[in-house]
């Protein structure tokens, strides 16, 4: 078996530092697209409240045959300092037995006010986190 990974990116950030991932890992990718394409003014007008209300948005469906795989890792960029909406919609898809690594990418790197509230969330939904990490994109590289 092996790992997969699952990405929402809203401007390509996520998507570019997934595939970086994937690279590095061998990893099979796939994309988590909002069934409703936001503009940057809905990104923050709705779904920065979202992301606060920990709340799903719709994302079309996607053809994963999870038996091949023994664990993945979920990738979402942070909206107002939570896992943006495709991220707890993602979730809904992705079976219990396998085990799960959580990527958030911001600008700023963290997420202090709901790091612990995800992985309290994630393991109360019966998930195997496996480790959560915060990374920082969009930065010049060193």
């Amino acid at each position: 078996m092996k790992p997969a990974i699952l990405f929402y990116s809203f401007r390509g950030a996520t998507g570019a530092e997934a595939n970086r991932r994937a690279a590095d890992s061998g990893a099979d990718v796939f994309e988590v697209i909002e069934a409703k394409k936001r503009g940057m003014f809905s990104a923050f007008l709705s779904g920065c409240p979202q992301a606060l209300g920990r709340k799903a948005s719709a994302i079309k469906p996607l053809s994963i045959d999870w038996s091949l795989y023994d664990s993945v890792t979920l990738m979402a960029p942070v909206w107002a300092g939570h896992p943006a909406p495709a991220f707890n919609a993602a979730l809904e898809i992705i079976p219990k037995d396998k085990i799960l690594h959580v990527v958030l990418c911001s600008g700023g790197g963290e997420t202090p006010n709901s790091k612990e509230a995800t992985i309290a969330m994630l393991r109360a939904q019966g998930y195997a986190l496996a480790s959560y990490v915060d990374v920082r994109t969009g930065q010049p590289a060193k």
